[in-house]
This record gives structure tokens, C-alpha cells and sequence, in this order.
């Protein structure tokens, strides 16, 4: 309405704030479980070293983009394609990224309850004494309980959303400037641990020597995805949280920093994780199973195990917090300003609607449904693929093509030298970037995930 001044705009209150919620964002389970995993599975430091080039030369653009619409448009990640192109449907990648963020956060919490369950044994001493094979039945029986696993993702999403609730500098800036020193310190501790075992050089040589001989197209395009995904693009956070971020801020410098932060995360993890697996002779590509059944069988064989195994869990549950935090910030951001609702409505809403679609992913993970199939998925999985392997990497594609074809060099220079007061000499580096060559990568990453493009 014409002459009424809008409400200011919640926003981060410091440059550390930034980086904590968004780096935050981009660690989560996937640095701690499937970032070793993937090393593990794709011939180690070669991967590594694909991981490090594709973050840089992939996932630096795609943030860098983010973050240019949402602090450009100054709204949630509909509003602020609509604000800068209102008269073309563009607002529609928004939509792409919202229906990702509430799809993931449906299973993805579903995970992150499992953290509490088993900081809850570790607690107990839960581990002790029991083989692998006790351990694995274990995670099973757990996974398949009618109502432990339920309990423990209603707990997880009210902790996620008590943050939310709280707003942008007195709840996500908060806590993560609080989380993310927390979980750094945790995984420090385990790393001195896990290299002092017997044997640790194994997991470190695996770790850090590259066997070249190992690339192929298949390790190439894991490790493109995985650069992609890890940093928590194409779902809206970083339009989201791009909003939040002051005008003099550095959008480069800042996705540059954000983009260090996440991988340095997830290097610390396979340090603090393949010494330790090697050291007892483990196979190191066991998926979700490394986590919640091998890791617990190494803790129990090492001095002082029950401590290492509590803070190991401990730091699962504080990196799958700041994702989730950034998921529902995605949604609550969209329903608060679009419908004119309280941040604690749009929250209280958003939560509910999280946790009936959770709920129907965990027991359809060996519970109730777990033979309910949707084109041969089980819900779970329906809405794992769905979001992955389709909406995040179209999301992502769609939003480098409109800032750099659509959204306007004016614009985005602007955004980028913050009106004229920074130098801004790469831009020409990153627009040639965003145009030409991270296109091609993400379009590779989404035909590898739909199965029409394959490599040996």
C-alpha cells in the first residue's frame, strides 16, 4: 500500500553471525556420515581432491548467486524472485526450493532423531558389550519400533523450531554463533583421539594420498554432486538467509568463507572417522551403517570409549540442528511474509505440517509402511529422490541461468560491489562461471541422479 512504511527486516547482527546460521546450514550429517562415506566409496584422496576443485569452481557461483537475489530482492525465496522479476514466473524456482526444503526436512529429521536415540545409549552405556552383528540388529529394531523413532523427530523438530520461533538475531544468529564453536571443539577432540590409535596412519594415507588411477566418470560426477549438495544450494537457505545480510557485508568474501568453513568440516570429519575405522580393520564404505553401527563397535573397543562415543553423537545431533534450523528458516520465512503471519504462527504451522510428513517417512523406514510403494519407493525414499536427485539440482540450475542472464548486470554488479564500494575484479571470473560453465556441472550432476547419463 502506497505511503506505508514496511516493518524493518530482521537481519544478521554481525559478520561471525553470517557465517556460523550459513555455514551451519551447509554442515550437517552429510559432512559427518555421507562426506567420509563418499571418500570411502570413491577411492579416497582422488575424491578428495575432485571434491575441493568442484566446491570452488560449482558451489562458490551457485552461493555467490543465492545470496546476490535473496539480499537483492529482500525477501523470503518466492518473494524475492518476484521482486526482481515480477512480470515472469521466476518465482517459481522459489517454489522449487521451498517444496525441497519442507520434502527434506520431512526425512532428514527423521534422522536427526536417531542422533538423540543413540546419544540416549551412549548415556546408558548402551554399547557395551555387544558385537557388530548385535549392533546392526540394534539399529534395526530401532529404526523399526512403531514409536521411538517418532518420539525422538517430534523432539528434534521443536528444539529446531523453539530456534526458528525466536527469529533471525535472537535465534538462529544465537545459537549457531554457539553451535558451530561447539561442534568444531567436539570434532577436534575426536580427531586427537582417532589419530592416536594404533594403525591411524592407514586411515590418513587413504585419506590424503590420492590414487589417481581411481577417477573415472562415476567418482567424477559423485564428487561433483556432492560438492553441489554439501553446501546446501538450490533449496532456498541461501536466498533466505542472503536477505538477512547487511549491504556492506561481501557477498564473495562471504560465500568464499562459508564455503572453507563446510569443507574444512567435512575433511576434520574423515580425519576424526577413517583413522579409527582403519585402526580395526573396517570396511570404509558402509553408508548410514558406519555411523550408527560401526562407529559405536570402534568406541567400545577404545580406552576411554563411552566418553568419545557420547561427544561423537553429541556432534551428529548439533550438525543435523543448524541444518534443520536453515530448512524450516526456508518455509517460516515464505509463510510469515507471503501470508502476513507471525514468525511464531508460520513456525507453529510449518512445524506441524513437517512433522505429519515425517512421521509417514520414519514408519515407512521399516515400520508400518515400510511396503507402502510409490513407483517402488517406499515415501521415504519417493521424497529423498525427489528432492536430491531432482528439485535441488533444477533449483540450483535456474538460479545461476536468471543471475546470469535474467536478473540484470546492474543488479548484479551492484550486489556484488556492494553499490560501487567494493573493486569487484573477479566479477568477470564468476558472471563467466555462472553463465557457462556451472550450468553444464549441475546439468551433469541432475542427468547422473535421473539415470540418463552414466559412467563406468
Amino acid at each position: 500500500m502506497a505511503g506505508v512504511t514496511p516493518p524493518i527486516r530482521d537481519r544478521f547482527g554481525s559478520k561471525f553471525g553470517i557465517i556460523a546460521a550459513a555455514a551451519g546450514s551447509a554442515v550437517g550429517l552429510g559432512n559427518i556420515w555421507k562426506f567420509p562415506y563418499e571418500v570411502g566409496n570413491n577411492g579416497g584422496g582422488a575424491f578428495l581432491v575432485l571434491y575441493l576443485v568442484f566446491v570452488f569452481l560449482i558451489g562458490v557461483p551457485v552461493m555467490i548467486s543465492e545470496l546476490a537475489i535473496g539480499r537483492n530482492g529482500q525477501k523470503n525465496a518466492i518473494g524475492s524472485f518476484k521482486a526482481i522479476s515480477p512480470k515472469r514466473p521466476w518465482f517459481l524456482v522459489g517454489v522449487i526450493g521451498i517444496g525441497a526444503a519442507f520434502m527434506i526436512f520431512a526425512f532428514y529429521g527423521s534422522v536427526a532423531g536417531w542422533t538423540l536415540e543413540y546419544i540416549f545409549q551412549s548415556v546408558k552405556n548402551g554399547f557395551a558389550g555387544k558385537t557388530p552383528d548385535q549392533l546392526s540388529s540394534m539399529f534395526d529394531n530401532f529404526v523399526a519400533n512403531p514409536f521411538r523413532p517418532l518420539m525422538w523427530q517430534a523432539i528434534f523438530v521443536v528444539l529446531t523450531a523453539s530456534v526458528v520461533m525466536a527469529g533471525v538475531k535472537n535465534g538462529i544468529e544465537k545459537y549457531t554463533k554457539i553451535l558451530m564453536p561447539v561442534l568444531l571443539v567436539i570434532i577436534l577432540i575426536l580427531i586427537v583421539r582417532s589419530v592416536t590409535l594404533p594403525g591411524a596412519g592407514a586411515g590418513l594415507n587413504f585419506l590424503f594420498k590420492p590414487d589417481f588411477s581411481k577417477i573415472n566418470g562415476s567418482v567424477i560426477l559423485s564428487a561433483l554432486g556432492q560438492a553441489f549438495f554439501s553446501l546446501s544450494l538450490g533449496m532456498g537457505t541461501m536466498i533466505t538467509y542472503g536477505s538477512y545480510i547487511r549491504k556492506n557485508d561481501n557477498l564473495g568474501v562471504t560465500a568464499v568463507q562459508v564455503s572453507v568453513a563446510d569443507t574444512v568440516i567435512a575433511v576434520l570429519a574423515g580425519i576424526a572417522i577413517f583413522p579409527a575405522v582403519f585402526a580395526f580393520g573396517i570396511n570404509p564404505s558402509k553408508g548410514e551403517g558406519l555411523v550408527f553401527v560401526t562407529i559405536p563397535n570402534i568406541f567400545q573397543q577404545m580406552t576411554g570409549g563411552y566418553f568419545f562415543s557420547l561427544l561423537f553423537f553429541i556432534l551428529l545431533a548439533v550438525a543435523a540442528l543448524t541444518s534443520t534450523i536453515s530448512l524450516l528458516e526456508v518455509i517460516v520465512a515464505y509463510f510469515s511474509e507471503e501470508y502476513k503471519i507471525s514468525r511464531k504462527k508460520a513456525t507453529i504451522y510449518s512445524s506441524v505440517v513437517i512433522l505429519f510428513i515425517g512421521a509417514l517417512c520414519t514408519l515407512s523406514n521399516g515400520g508400518i509402511l515400510a511396503n507402502f510403494k510409490i513407483l517402488g519407493l517406499n515415501i521415504w525414499g519417493l521424497l529423498e529422490y525427489t528432492s536430491a536427485d531432482i528439485l535441488l539440482p533444477l533449483g540450483g540450475f535456474f538460479i545461476v541461468v536468471f543471475v546470469g542472464f535474467f536478473m540484470g548486470r546492474k543488479r548484479v554488479k551492484e550486489e556484488l560491489t556492494n553499490a560501487g564500494s567494493l573493486k569487484g575484479k573477479l566479477i568477470p571470473v564468476a558472471m563467466f562461471l555462472i553463465r557457462f560453465i556451472v550450468p553444464i556441472g549441475i546439468a551433469l550432476v541432475f542427468l547422473n541422479a535421473i539415470g540418463l547419463l552414466k559412467f563406468g
